[in-house]
């Protein structure tokens, strides 16, 4: 059984799932949180910013902090670190597609090398009593699906649970996931497979428990402008409450709050940037959304950003 309160899963999304936004979406009720992905290499370095990321020791709620990297012996000592950084338990990231993680030997290459992917593995499950979990894709390409065989070596290893995103390296985040691959897994192993790739709403989610018998589900780029839906997701799942669409209003109320937590944990300076994205999707399917993103992206102080969002909320 998975040893959290919830069987939904906000996914690790660097850049995203920062602290601000773990908060926010915690907010809402249920759902398990991930931090950003916490790079290894940057940890040795004692780079401030990783370390930032990687400490959740304030957070009022269970976080999965997520490691990445190709070295065994710097996966040890990250581990232990993020384990006095206040890490509720910790996953391996070995799915990521992006060029200059699996450059690294770190992220989905480690699909390609299963023995390093084990040393690694091993190394983390052996310097920590938290609990130690992986995450990784269907296989590198469409020729090389080995997600069965690579969740069998996490099993081996002592991995807690798995998360399979039924894509490849080579798909990145285009295309369908193939929901049979997540299901092969989770026949072929005992612990715990969460799922992920392709699921919005909160029937997704119950489509793809139904047709996988996962443990849990991952949600990633369905929470982009609708950080509640990991919590109506968990409340649908645990009890058939259907999702309530959120008013205009209500979506200003959240995104307000949103805005508000950049500030206070980055100060204005470097919040105003950083909410740009987020505002984006917030008005994605509201009326002249348009017109205000653009408006909003060329605004460069913070009483003028706050001002255009109530100027554009209230006129809806």
């Amino acid at each position: 059984m998975l040893n959290f309160n919830s069987k939904v899963f906000l996914a690790p999304m660097a850049g995203i799932t920062d602290q601000p936004f773990r908060k926010l979406a915690a907010s809402f009720g249920g759902g398990v949180m991930y931090s950003e992905m916490v790079a290894i290499n940057a940890l040795q370095r004692k780079n401030p910013k990783t370390y930032r990321i990687a400490d959740v020791r304030d957070e009022a709620y269970p976080v999965i902090v997520q490691i990445v990297g190709g070295d065994p012996t710097l996966i040890k000592e990250a581990v232990e670190l993020v384990e006095e950084l206040g890490a509720y338990s910790i996953d391996i990231n070995m799915g990521c597609p992006v060029r200059k993680i699996t450059c690294n030997n770190s992220g989905s290459y480690l699909m390609k090398d299963m023995p390093l992917a084990r040393e690694i593995v091993k190394a983390a499950v052996n310097s920590t009593k938290l609990k130690v979990s992986v995450k990784f894709r269907s296989g590198w390409d469409a020729h090389s699906i080995n997600a069965v065989d690579f969740a069998k070596m996490c099993e081996d290893e002592g991995a807690s649970h798995i998360t399979v995103h039924g894509r490849t390296r080579s798909q990145g985040y285009s295309g369908n996931a193939d929901w049979s691959i997540i299901k092969s897994v989770k026949e072929a192993v005992k612990i715990p497979v969460i799922g992920n790739g392709d699921i919005i709403t909160p029937f997704d989610a119950e489509d793809m428990i139904n047709q996988t018998g996962v443990d849990g589900v991952m949600i990633g780029r369905g929470t982009l402008g609708s950080p509640w839906i990991v919590s109506q997701t968990h409340d649908y799942l645990e009890s058939g409450k259907k999702p309530e669409a959120f008013t205009p209003q209500q979506v200003k109320t959240v995104l307000m709050s949103h805005v508000k937590g950049l500030c206070d944990y980055y100060g204005e300076r470097m919040a105003l940037p950083i909410s740009r994205k987020f505002v984006c999707w917030y008005c994605k399917d509201l009326h002249n959304a348009k017109r205000f993103r653009e408006k909003y992206n060329k605004i460069n102080n913070f009483p003028e950003a706050i001002e255009e969002i109530n100027l554009y909320f209230d006129a809806l």
